[in-house]
């Protein structure tokens, strides 16, 4: 009888956060199958998150980075670039992560750093999407998966879902719809990115960008 082939390693993921972490925790249920091709091998957070504690739950390794502990950005971003290191990601998540991301990192892990957003991209970028998108009048809005480059949520688009805005939506309605689909379109998009591999993302440019994530809820 022929040899079993053997298993296909699963990527590595590293998720930063920075409040409730509700994205992390949909990707954190995918990564309990096993069938699923990522599996996350930490949890990060610019502070002492909420959203770490379904990572502790599953005794998987979290850090905190917090930026007041460092003289300035750059050194945060060198000691944020050499903790992510530590754990030899294939990918880095923005999942709700509210800092800055400087050159270390992005040079560390270019074009392996993603991001989600909670509008269609290019349209409503940066921290209030959704109340933009409402103050807009537009029929749809949506969620977006990018990958982060130099420019705030103007890296390559890598997927993206409509949600309809309603009659009489305020933005907590509106965010929550979002989110529903945001968390969806997240885990099935690094499901893809761990599939094809890094050259499935165009290479971002290493230099100092913003996450655009909304809101530390997410």
């Amino acid at each position: 009888m022929p040899a079993a082939a053997p298993a296909v390693p699963r990527a590595r993921v590293v998720v930063l956060l920075s409040g409730a972490g509700t994205l992390c925790a949909a990707l954190l249920a995918a990564a309990d199958d096993p069938r699923y091709p990522a599996e996350v091998v930490a949890v990060g957070s610019d502070r002492a998150a909420p959203g770490l504690d379904a990572a502790r739950s599953r005794g998987l390794t979290t850090f905190v980075t917090p930026l007041r502990e460092h003289p300035d950005r750059a050194a945060w971003d060198r000691a944020l670039a050499v903790e992510l290191a530590v754990h030899r990601p294939d990918w880095v998540v923005c999942a709700g992560f509210m800092k800055l991301l400087g050159p270390a990192v992005l040079a560390a892990f270019a074009g392996r750093v993603v991001n989600t957003h909670p509008a269609l991209l290019p349209a409503f970028p940066g921290a209030h999407a959704v109340r933009d998108a409402l103050a807009a009048g537009v029929p749809r809005t949506g969620a977006t998966v990018h990958v982060v480059d130099a420019g705030v949520d103007t890296g390559p688009l890598l997927a993206q879902r409509p949600v309809p805005i309603r009659p009489g939506d305020d933005e907590p309605q509106l965010h929550e719809r979002i989110k529903i689909v945001e968390r969806d379109l997240l885990v099935a998009t690094v499901a893809s990115l761990a599939t094809t591999g890094p050259a499935a993302a165009p290479a971002a440019r290493p230099q100092t960008t913003r996450t655009g994530t909304e809101e530390t809820s997410r």
